[in-house]
């Protein structure tokens, strides 16, 4: 598919990956018109979108996928629309789930409805999880294995997704659905993993574990993750899902002792903290199917967590704002503290 000079609808494009994937995009194809449907939650910044506030080709919309007059005036002219619209944090899910169920499965059908009827529409994805795949004892998953969530945010993601791809089957609707890996970098909310022990570390405050700290995640750069999601929207085919994989994995503890060792402090900042409940123990998937079509990661860990670091320290004013708001079980442990260091 040639997306020169298109109309994108960019749902959740002030979160933390669509908000990255409009700077990916503005820069792939400067002429298109990219423009930005997202209802501000607490997640939600739009100082991440402030560069593009001048530029005539880009348009911010405030405004909820379930909500069906919204959709439909964000659509109009539209040739691609990018999913990225999703309640975050498994933590909040567990304790409110019914956010999570608006979002990812009303909310789907609501954009699906509506992107059925838009004769200009030529691809529409939907961006998922490798969380779909519950957690995985040994080997990688390909695409055709299994779907077994086992928390509300995994639940609703993978609901999402069916639904979509319900809408290919049943309407003809040229829909993907992607898969990714645990993704990291800059603009990421602080209650995420990474950006919240980079930014405790940075005000001396120690990090927390949860459980023995052996759950493992494969670990996926944001850009990498952009431009994933550009390969499958120019030559992916319709109907299809792909994992996206970084084939970096590492156990929350081994991530952990990376970062500190990173900001050069020592394991006296780590602790221990009561493990959330179902806590999947490890996350594998392959990308084949999508290497196959030209893309691989180029990030290597320690090269994306020194960037991610950096991005941190520079860019205070973003960040503490929103940590300012942050529930405090997120910087001692959500489900309760332990005082033991690693």
């Amino acid at each position: 598919m040639n997306c020169a000079e298109r109309t994108y609808l960019i749902t959740g494009g002030a979160g933390f990956i669509g908000s990255n994937f409009v700077h990916f995009l503005s820069e792939r194809e400067p002429q298109s018109q990219i423009r930005v449907l997202d209802k501000l939650s607490y997640s939600s910044s739009l100082v991440s979108l402030e560069p593009f506030a001048a530029s005539r080709n880009f348009a911010f919309i405030e405004g909820d996928i379930a909500d069906a007059r919204a959709v439909q005036h964000a659509l109009d002219g539209v040739n691609v629309v990018v999913n990225f619209a999703a309640e975050v944090a498994v933590d909040r899910a567990i304790v409110d789930a019914d956010a999570f169920l608006r979002t990812g499965v009303l909310g789907v059908h609501a954009l699906l409805e509506r992107a059925r009827l838009c004769s200009t529409l030529q691809r529409f994805i939907q961006i998922s999880t490798d969380e779909v795949y519950g957690s995985v004892g040994d080997g990688d998953c390909d695409e055709s294995a299994a779907v077994a969530p086992r928390n509300p945010y995994a639940a609703a993601k993978a609901s999402g997704e069916m639904l979509a791809r319900s809408y290919f089957d049943t309407y003809g609707l040229p829909v993907n659905v992607t898969r990714a890996a645990n993704t990291y970098g800059p603009r990421a909310h602080p209650e995420k993993v990474i950006p919240l022990f980079i930014t405790n570390l940075i005000d001396g405050k120690p990090v927390p574990v949860f459980g023995d700290g052996h759950q493992v995640r494969d670990w996926l750069y944001v850009d990498d993750h952009c431009e994933a999601i550009y390969t499958v929207l120019r030559s992916g085919t319709p109907g299809e899902t792909y994992n996206i994989g970084a084939d970096q994995s590492s156990t929350n503890l081994e991530l952990t002792r990376r970062i500190v060792a990173a900001m050069n402090l020592d394991a006296q900042m780590i602790r221990f903290v009561a493990d959330r409940p179902g806590h999947d123990r490890r996350y594998s998937v392959q990308s084949g199917k999508l290497a196959r079509l030209g893309w691989k990661p180029r990030v290597l860990l320690d090269d994306g967590l020194d960037r991610t670091i950096t991005w941190y320290r520079r860019n205070e004013a973003w960040w503490r704002p929103l940590k300012a708001r942050l529930d405090r079980r997120y910087e001692v442990g959500f489900w309760g503290e332990q005082a033991c260091a690693v």
